[in-house]
């Protein structure tokens, strides 16, 4: 007797970016990883994503299928349907004189944010209301919304009290990011009055977009469990930790996973040399091609320690700082950092290369390929963020035999195992953990690595073959959101505020 398959749930995913069509950040890779694992589960996926002229130009086989008009937007807006890759559709809401711009979706060429942030995301907002509830002629009604960061907060909180509306996830990448705005943009913005309330969108006397995914979804996520812990306290919640406290019994932490398709030891063509667990030996001779490409001595015996990502204070960059002039006096060590951010940063950290060339390489900007390289070619990865969310860099590290060494925040908590004596006899070790984000506990830790690194070499490889052994592909995460998902349309959310007036 064969077992009938259950139908596959509806699911419309929202969000700002998403690889490979825009990236800023990890919400990017989010929102181009989790819909297909959904799809791959069997599950029927929807991306809708602002149509940035980048998401146009290499979108595949777009067609306009639907136009309509939205309050507070004077134009015509033109829905176009693709494929994100196969098993999932993609929407690109085309907003006239809103995301047909160059550059970033979020910042100007200066790095300012775009003036009319609000009226950009408020209509795209109102866009994907109008999918979520069969209102813009596409014959399709979700089961599902999943809203992700702030620039989708209002779909929840525009969609609620309407009789035919699909369930509402809101998943939160970084609370730092709210979307603040005045009390004239509200009313420019011609939102139902209701909601400007302290149980609505309200938030001291301005509006937050973020709240409105808080107050209004009927399950809440963030990416990693530690972090949804941690966004409880006011030291992380940014003033939303009384509101978050009290939906408390609907925030669940997801880690997320990443893409073994393209970060894979075994088959990444930006790597000089493949290599897995089975022919470990072989990541060496990605480190000489390093250091060479570098500048750096092609020294076997050198620990070679990496950095990637945004130089900002948030990822410690500024504690790197501080403990680079110690590591220049220890023998056999090596520094490689790519990033941009922070203009003093990246000034001091170019003159520390300057002053001590063969010891530290620092490359200002972003390069894809070259991330790749530095995954494979170092013997560690430093991330000592003061805080994050889930943090992407120590999973591709782990997969690629680089040792993380992190603070324990957020996913970093939940993905590195420390090496303490006992964690090392079990084979549970996969990196180094330190406690506060201050330059006496890294310096502490980074005693703790050379020491490590100086003895026998069977002791690295087993600390990295264990790393290599860990799985976080998507297909866990998937699982979970399924899950949640289905708790979501089991048991709505009541809306906090009465739309009378809509």
């Amino acid at each position: 007797m064969s077992s009938q398959r259950p139908t596959p749930l509806k699911i419309l995913f929202a969000s700002s970016e998403a690889q490979p069509l825009i990236k800023t950040g990890g919400l990017a890779d989010v929102a181009g990883s989790l819909p297909p694992a959904l799809s791959h589960l069997g599950e029927e996926v929807r991306l809708v994503l602002p149509a940035y002229p980048t998401t146009l130009e290499q979108a595949r086989e777009l067609t306009p299928v639907s136009s309509l008009r939205i309050g507070a937007y004077p134009g015509e807006i033109t829905i176009h349907q693709g494929t994100l890759e196969e098993g999932v559709t993609l929407y690109l809401v085309e907003i006239p004189g809103m995301f047909d711009r160059p550059g970033n979706p979020y910042v100007d060429g200066q790095g300012n944010n775009w003036p009319d942030n609000a009226q950009r995301f408020a209509a795209f907002c109102r866009v994907v209301a109008n999918i979520a509830l069969g209102q813009a002629g596409l014959k399709w009604l979700p089961e599902i919304v999943h809203c992700n960061d702030w620039q989708t907060g209002l779909v929840p909180a525009l969609i609620t009290g309407e009789g035919n509306r699909p369930a509402s996830i809101f998943t939160i990448h970084n609370m730092a990011y709210q979307g603040v705005f005045d009390r004239i943009t509200f009313d420019q913005l011609q939102l139902p009055p209701a909601l400007w309330s302290m149980e609505g969108l309200e938030f001291h006397n301005n509006f937050s977009f973020l709240k409105g995914g808080l107050a209004f979804a009927d399950w809440i996520t963030t990416v990693s469990p530690t972090y949804a812990g941690e966004i409880l306290t006011p030291a992380f919640g940014y003033g939303l930790d009384g509101l978050l406290e009290y939906r408390k019994s609907r925030l669940t932490g997801v880690l997320n996973g990443i893409d073994y398709r393209v970060w894979d030891p075994a088959g990444d063509p930006a790597i000089a040399q493949p290599y897995d667990a089975q022919t470990l030996k072989l990541k060496a001779i990605n480190k000489q091609h390093l250091q060479q490409e570098l500048g750096l001595p092609r020294q076997p015996e050198a620990l070679l320690i990496g950095n990637i990502g945004r130089l900002v204070e948030q990822k410690g960059v500024d504690l790197i700082l501080d403990i680079l002039p110690g590591l220049m006096h220890k023998e056999n060590l090596q520094v490689a950092i790519l990033g941009s951010g922070d203009p003093e940063l990246e000034r001091r950290l170019t003159a520390m290369a300057d002053a001590h060339p063969g010891k530290i390489a620092v490359h200002i900007g972003y390069d894809e390929a070259l991330a790749h390289r530095i995954e494979a070619g170092c013997d560690c990865f430093l991330m000592p963020s003061r805080f994050e969310p889930c943090g992407l860099n120590q999973l591709y590290s782990l997969r690629y035999g680089t040792v993380p060494i992190v603070n324990r925040t957020g996913g970093l908590a939940d993905t590195v195992v420390d090496a303490t004596p006992r964690n090392l006899l079990e084979g549970t070790a996969t990196g180094f953990v330190f406690d506060r984000p201050q330059p006496p506990a890294l310096w502490d830790c980074l005693e703790r690595v050379i020491e490590f690194w100086n003895r026998p070499a069977m002791w690295w490889e087993k600390l990295v073959l264990a790393g290599m052994r860990q799985d976080f592909s998507w297909d866990s995460s998937a699982q979970h959101y399924r899950d949640i998902y289905h708790r979501a349309i089991d048991n709505p959310a009541p809306s906090p505020v009465a739309r009378k007036d809509d």
